[in-house]
C-alpha cells in the first residue's frame, strides 16, 4: 500500500483508503453515530469508497462524485472495486496497451480489483478479467502497487 498522510486513530490502517461496499443498502449518516440524520442511502453492494476518518464504529466516506458522510464499519469490506471511468474500457490480457484485449467494459461497472503494477491493475467482473490503465479506474491510488 502507498505511503498515506496518516493513519486512523481507531484502526491505524492509512487514511484516505479504498474499501466497498459490504451491504446491498447503507445509510449515510451527517456526523458518527445513530443519533446524526442520515442524510442518503448508498444503494450498490460493492461500490468502491474511499474512507477520510474514523470515529468509533463509524468512517466518514466518500463515492466517487466525493458525495459521502458516515456509515457504520460493519456495512464496509476490505474486498478491494474499482468503478470503470471510460465507456468501452478494454482490458488486456497483459499490462500492456499492444496486448490482445481479453473484454471492454461500460462506464460505471464494478469490477474486483487484482493486482497493481505502476500504471496498470488487473479487474474481473462477469467472469472476464485483463488488464486496464490505472488513470480509467475510480478506487485504487496512483501510487498503489498491489500483488
Amino acid at each position: 500500500m502507498a505511503a498515506a498522510s496518516e493513519r486512523g486513530p481507531v484502526t491505524n490502517l492509512p487514511l484516505p483508503r479504498y474499501v466497498s461496499m459490504k451491504a446491498s443498502e447503507g445509510n449515510v449518516r451527517r456526523g458518527p453515530s445513530l443519533t446524526h440524520r442520515i442524510d442518503w442511502v448508498f444503494k450498490r453492494r460493492g461500490m468502491p469508497l474511499e474512507i477520510t476518518a474514523e470515529f468509533g464504529h463509524w468512517r466518514r466516506v466518500r463515492d466517487q462524485d466525493g458525495a459521502g458522510g458516515w456509515v457504520h464499519y460493519a456495512l464496509l469490506s476490505g474486498a478491494r472495486t474499482v468503478l470503470i471511468q471510460e465507456d468501452m474500457l478494454t482490458l488486456h490480457a497483459k499490462a500492456n496497451e499492444q496486448a490482445p484485449v481479453t473484454a471492454a467494459l461500460e462506464y460505471g461497472v464494478v469490477a474486483r480489483l487484482g493486482k497493481c503494477a505502476p500504471a496498470w491493475c488487473e479487474v474481473s467482473v462477469g467472469g472476464f478479467d485483463g488488464w486496464a490503465p490505472k488513470s480509467k479506474l475510480w478506487g485504487v491510488m496512483p501510487e498503489e502497487i498491489r500483488d
